[in-house]
């Protein structure tokens, strides 16, 4: 089993997550610093760099860095480049897949998706992030 860690500040992530009714850890501005101790997916919503600050305590607190095994990004196609642009920068930034990209709280084929995912799926069907355009300043000291 593979657990999931999330962010969500307007509540769209987490009315996805709600949705499929699988245990997960959201990431709390209050207090980010938590071990997830096992590997997980992270999925987090499109927002911009300076409103991740949780997110980068999350990922850099003991080996929740090393123990994220993929990404599924959140966010409104209207966004155009931005979509799931929190997703692709951290993807591009630790080296590791994106799963999955969705649109607002997510389908019943998303929702299946994570379900499979958590569950030990194969991830041999990574969705490729889009050509990345501009400098990957997102957690770009936390590079290798």
């Amino acid at each position: 089993m593979v657990a999931i860690a999330f962010y969500s500040i307007t509540g769209q992530t987490e009315r996805f997550i709600k949705k499929t009714q699988l245990s997960a850890h959201q990431i709390d501005d209050a207090n980010p610093k938590y071990d997830m101790g096992k590997s997980y997916i992270l999925i987090v919503p499109s927002y911009q760099d300076f409103m991740m600050d949780s997110v980068v305590d999350f990922l850099t607190y003991k080996d929740n860095k090393k123990n994220i095994i993929g990404i599924i990004g959140c966010g409104n196609r209207n966004f155009n480049d931005l979509f799931a642009q929190t997703a692709k920068k951290i993807a591009a930034t630790l080296k590791v897949p994106i799963l999955y990209l969705l649109e607002f709280s997510g389908t019943l084929t998303s929702r299946k998706i994570v379900h499979d995912l958590s569950a030990g799926e194969s991830t041999k069907q990574v969705q490729k992030p889009k050509e990345l355009r501009g400098n990957i300043s997102f957690l770009s000291d936390f590079r290798d």
